[in-house]
């Protein structure tokens, strides 16, 4: 599904929402609930993509991926382990599709580089996108719904809710991504030289604002504040230096469409009951059984239909802090199968075709049939204490 595809998605979801008001199948208080709920987080994303783009343009992700090839002095394996760090702070701070959209072309660019098969760096973007999402609330748009479900708990509460299930995830993600690039992470490599920038100064205040806004982004303040203040900075600084690059398709109006949509179709199909034949599949209780249970209905349905509208499906059954964490385990971790599975696996896919790196998707598939389950089912072990 490309951008347009998404938006006249999200256009028709809207309209079968506003139908559902219009008919009084949706009340207008809970269509005005529902708006109330997720503007802080549709704002949260415009701001934090806005800045990630600028970012990536004035060539920030650029001169960090440069420096770890350089810091790994000539040792594959030891780069891609740096390119495994940097998947999972910019994944847990910037967002999952910050990671599938913007650092995919930078590693397979360094690795090109330096000699080196692109494909290993470019399977480690995407998969530790969708597995390392479970770190804060920032990193997936899921866990800044499950955060409000939690009464808005802030970045510490979640990371001691979700923290030992993240590591055991992105563990066993780097494991099966070793295992299966082994031969490929082997061997050493002559550092290419630092890229060219054009405009160093711009890339400096990039680089600070960034460096700010991330450890305000988990300060306790709402995360669309200062990714909204760091958007507003880089664009004044891009319009005094660099005023082509500001245009509207920095805003990811395709996405907004398709969530504020999505948002709202769902609602009106709670309101037609649908939650109990969900609520069967998902069954109950916090025993390790049951939070697998929850975890594979919401792995099920991310590979089915997408991972957003399986946490939005499932919402319901998560009447525990227990069961929405597994919840968010299947819907974050475990879209590694299907296409669709999450937007930023498309989007991912995109990239790469646009690198000229061709990943078919039946050894997507294969591969995600392996881990998806593996990585699943062994991160939902720390919740039942």
């Amino acid at each position: 599904m490309d951008a347009v595809k998404l938006a006249v998605v999200g256009a028709a979801l809207l309209l079968l929402g506003g139908a559902a008001v219009a008919f009084g199948v949706l009340p207008v208080d809970d269509a005005l609930a529902v708006a109330e709920r997720v503007w802080p987080i549709l704002l949260f994303v415009v701001a934090v993509t806005i800045v990630a783009e600028l970012a990536a343009v004035a060539g920030v992700f650029d001169a960090l991926a440069a420096r770890l090839a350089r810091l790994a002095r000539g040792r594959t394996l030891v780069l891609w382990l740096l390119v495994v760090a940097l998947a999972v702070a910019a994944t847990a701070f910037l967002s999952l599709d910050t990671t599938a959209v913007l650092l995919t072309p930078v590693v397979v660019a360094v690795a090109r580089a330096n000699g080196l098969p692109a494909l290993p760096f470019a399977f480690t973007t995407v998969w530790l996108a969708n597995t390392a999402s479970l770190l804060l609330p920032v990193s997936n748009l899921t866990n800044l719904l499950a955060a409000h479900r939690l009464g808005g708990a802030d970045a510490g509460d979640f990371l001691a809710l979700l923290g030992p299930s993240a590591v055991v995830a992105i563990v066993v993600t780097v494991a099966l991504l070793l295992l299966i690039h082994r031969r490929s992470l082997r061997g050493r490599y002559t550092p290419a030289p630092p890229p060219h920038l054009v405009d160093r100064r711009l890339l400096t205040v990039s680089a600070v604002v960034v460096a700010v806004m991330v450890p305000l982004l988990v300060s306790g303040l709402p995360p669309w504040m200062p990714a909204g203040v760091a958007a507003l900075v880089l664009a004044g600084v891009f319009a005094s230096r660099s005023p082509d690059v500001l245009r509207v398709g920095l805003v990811p109006w395709q996405l907004l469409v398709f969530a504020s949509g999505l948002f709202l179709a769902v609602a009106a199909a709670q309101a037609l009951g649908w939650g109990a034949v969900l609520a069967t599949a998902a069954g109950s209780g916090d025993g390790l059984l049951a939070l697998w249970r929850l975890a594979g209905a919401g792995m099920l349905g991310a590979n089915v239909a997408d991972n957003l509208p399986a946490y939005l499906a499932f919402e319901g059954t998560a009447d525990s802090p227990a069961r929405l964490a597994a919840l968010l385990i299947g819907v974050n971790a475990g879209p590694l199968i299907t296409p669709w599975a999450s937007l930023a696996t498309l989007l991912w896919h995109q990239r790469l075709h646009a690198v000229g790196v061709d990943v078919p998707w039946r050894t997507y598939i294969l591969w995600g049939l392996l881990a998806a389950p593996l990585v699943v089912g062994l991160a939902v072990i720390p919740l039942a204490r």
